[in-house]
């Protein structure tokens, strides 16, 4: 592709571990710009993702920002974390520089027509079976976004008949000046509101999504959740319906399934409304289905030992999200007893209902360190439902250990965290893979 940003200066506001910045970083290198990555991380604690720009020329400035490097340079882009307001920001606007997202740039260059997926919960799996969907017609399909993958990346992968499906964040979501051809809400529920100061403002970073979208777009809204489906009100695009209650049996039968749980059938019914738009057929999204084992660090199933099944969806960061998990699985193994492995960070969040479900159907909790270990042994402590066994540690090590000495043949180890993990992992995906390393070493 052209490159249109030769010899430019370019900042990379927020390295990260997840991907995300390394793609950045990597995209503007191609491009023949002048590239400094700032991050308040230090090199140790980036070491992975600076390891994978060795073959690169980048300068770094980690371990703390300094005012000069948003001074006198030509672009900041920075990650979808980093708040808007950040000194760092101020100082580059005040000196008029221009300060973008990856999602806005790439907005901005993609020729292809882009699917858009964002909600609460459910938008990975969502957005993968999509993504698969359409490779059965369109092979040059490409998945990307909220998901260690930097969209810029792909740009020079994507010609004609290429089609882009993008995971969106809220965060992601923020910057963007232009909407998808088709965008899909999946879900509301709190989270995130150590950002936000209300749900209401999260749902506005959301909605987003549709705000620049024009009639011959298609807007897709989860028809069971009231607050997803009442956008169709603001819509100006032509606005589709999904439901986990909507037949889809002429596809496939739900007992021929390998994923399972409400959530799943909704996010099933959301792609193959999508599959419609593309006429994709009935016999390949059967293909897809029939296949589909779900996506990782997402009710994951990791191994089964000694009669103990074990499961890894540490991308549940919120309590509505672990809910659900636990619903699912008392739903799929019924007469199981379920072990679960919770705690972290709280992001400002309510864990009252969780404390409930927790009580009702959980035989052991296992509690990792963090305030939302503290919280949920408070909220527990005020319900007068049978005893709950509820067990603190120090390390995921620790907590698979006791999980495995606490289960018996037949029942379920949930990892479902329903927080945040920078407290004690370098994010979530590293707690997921910690916990399946330790659950390999049983």
């Amino acid at each position: 592709m052209k490159k249109i940003f030769k010899d430019k200066k370019v900042v990379v506001m927020g390295l990260g571990l997840n991907g995300g910045g390394v793609g950045v970083a990597k995209f503007f290198c191609r491009q023949g710009a002048s590239v400094l990555v700032a991050d308040l991380q230090t090199k140790e604690q980036l070491q992975k993702s600076i390891d994978e720009l060795k073959n690169f020329k980048v300068e770094f400035a980690l371990g703390g920002h300094r005012d000069e490097d948003f001074i006198d340079v030509d672009l900041i882009i920075k990650n979808p974390a980093v708040p808007h307001d950040s000194r760092y920001l101020k100082i580059a606007k005040e000196h008029k520089v221009l300060v973008k997202s990856d999602i806005e740039i790439f907005f901005e260059l993609c020729k292809a027509p882009i699917i858009g997926i964002t909600g609460t919960k459910g938008k990975t799996t969502t957005a993968t079976l999509i993504y698969l969907f359409l490779k059965t017609k369109y092979p040059k399909t490409i998945l990307a976004g909220n998901m260690g993958i930097s969209p810029l990346g792909i740009l020079s992968k994507i010609n004609k008949g290429s089609k882009v499906v993008l995971e969106l964040s809220s965060f992601e979501l923020e910057d963007l000046q232009k909407s998808p051809d088709i965008a899909v809400i999946t879900s509301f529920f709190p989270d995130h509101l150590n950002r936000y100061k209300t749900f209401d403002d999260y749902v506005e970073a959301k909605k987003i999504i549709f705000k620049h979208q024009v009639k011959d777009n298609y807007l897709i809204l989860n028809l069971d959740d009231p607050k997803v489906a009442e956008l169709a009100q603001e819509a100006t695009a032509r606005v589709r319906f999904f439901s986990k209650n909507k037949p889809f049996a002429p596809i496939i039968p739900k007992e021929g399934l390998k994923i399972f749980g409400d959530q799943n059938i909704s996010n099933i019914s959301a792609a193959i409304e999508v599959a419609k738009i593309f006429r994709i057929s009935q016999k390949n999204i059967r293909k897809i289905l029939l296949n589909f084992k779900g996506v990782k660090n997402r009710q994951e199933f990791v191994a089964e030992k000694r009669g103990v099944k074990y499961f890894n969806d540490t991308a549940a960061t919120n309590p509505d999200s672990a809910i659900f998990g636990i619903k699912t699985f008392k739903q799929r193994f019924p007469a199981a007893n379920l072990i679960l492995i919770a705690g972290g960070v709280d992001k400002n969040l309510n864990y009252t209902d969780l404390a409930s479900e927790i009580k009702n159907n959980v035989g052991c909790l296992v509690l990792l360190p963090g305030n939302v270990s503290d919280i949920l042994k408070k909220e527990i402590s005020f319900l007068l439902y049978r005893n709950l066994k509820v067990i603190p540690v120090n390390s995921m090590q620790e907590a698979v250990s006791v999980a495995a000495k606490e289960a018996e043949q037949g029942d379920i180890v949930l990892l479902s965290p329903a927080s945040a993990s920078f407290n004690l992992f370098k994010n979530e995906f590293d707690r997921g893979d910690r916990f399946v390393e330790a659950v390999n070493k049983l």
